[in-house]
């Protein structure tokens, strides 16, 4: 099989971090056309700027890094340093990257590669979902040319932001619901799996013990990463977000889930940003995506460890 054509949307921060680096540790697996950046855990410059630091520690600068939105679609932007840090990837000390900034912006990226694809991309978005949105509104025509979406993103059970939201659905409610509402091969991955895949020290260990620059990068992120959402959510360990999404375009089987309808709340104030999902679809509010509901963590970890040992 060919490598799978792939955009990653991203807002560097920890976890989209080591998501970046399963992703470029896999050549094979993905012809990887771009990283497109958004705000979120941080601000624009910065998320911009993790990704090609990112780049730069996994030896792969062939890769384009594009700017894209730097605030939501109607809302102010909520960032999240308290749990990345300053920086958005504190606990790795990465040198300012040196490959450039492609000039053209995410979303204008994002319309002409879809437009022009030959073979279907698939789209793994782990951040808010503003530069897919502004995309779909100036272009609904891209949907033909996007093979998949895999989202990280919403939750069947409780947020980590607020008591009903998930971060990432939650700094842009109005973006997520047009993509959910866009008609695409959408599959969620939401925080429901992610607390099942948690950082033990055992796992920590592994990372460190591959001895090489990734390794010891990824490791000291995860150090300072999570502790906050660890003891809020009564968690064994530090959970590890992102990287699902990489995991489930290289090992579905590692993951289980179901065709569900999914709607994502964007007026109540107590509830915005929520992800609302309903295993039995009717025929008024039929299923529009994939929700994933659980996850073989030792088998992702695994696979994460495998990955990052070849970089």
């Amino acid at each position: 099989m060919p490598p799978r054509p792939l955009i990653i949307d991203c807002d560097p921060g920890v976890d989209d971090a080591i998501a970046l680096l399963l992703a470029l540790a896999s050549p094979a697996d993905f012809d990887l056309l771009g990283i497109t950046t958004v705000a979120g855990n941080v601000p624009l410059p910065l998320t911009q700027t993790n990704a090609r630091r990112i780049c730069h520690l996994a030896q792969r600068t062939d890769v384009p890094v594009y700017a894209g939105c730097p605030r939501p679609m109607l809302r102010s932007l909520t960032t999240a340093e308290d749990i990345h840090g300053p920086s958005g990837l504190q606990g790795a000390d990465l040198p300012e990257p040196t490959m450039p900034l492609q000039t053209q912006h995410a979303v204008a990226c994002l319309i002409e590669q879809l437009t022009t694809a030959a073979t279907p991309i698939t789209l793994a978005t782990l951040g808010p979902l503003t530069n897919l949105a502004v995309a779909l509104i100036q272009c609904p025509e891209i949907a033909r040319g996007i093979g998949q979406v895999v989202i990280m993103g919403g939750s069947l059970g409780a947020g980590n932001i607020t008591p009903a939201a998930e971060f990432n659905i939650y700094v842009d409610p109005h973006a997520a619901r047009v993509v959910v509402e866009a008609g695409l091969p959408l599959t969620m991955i939401g925080l429901n799996v992610t607390h099942q895949v948690v950082t033990t020290p055992d796992r920590l260990t592994a990372l460190e013990n591959l001895g090489n620059p990734v390794g010891r990068a990824a490791a000291g992120m995860l150090r300072h990463y999570g502790q906050i959402d660890c003891d809020h959510h009564g968690l064994a360990a530090p959970p590890l977000h992102d990287p699902c999404v990489i995991a489930y375009l290289l090992r579905p089987d590692l993951f289980c889930g179901r065709s569900m309808r999914l709607d994502v709340e964007t007026e109540g104030s107590l509830c915005l940003g929520r992800t609302v999902a309903n295993p039995y679809p009717t025929p008024t509010a039929p299923a529009n995506a994939t929700v994933i509901e659980t996850a073989d963590a030792e088998g992702v970890y695994g696979l994460l460890i495998e990955r990052l040992g070849k970089l």
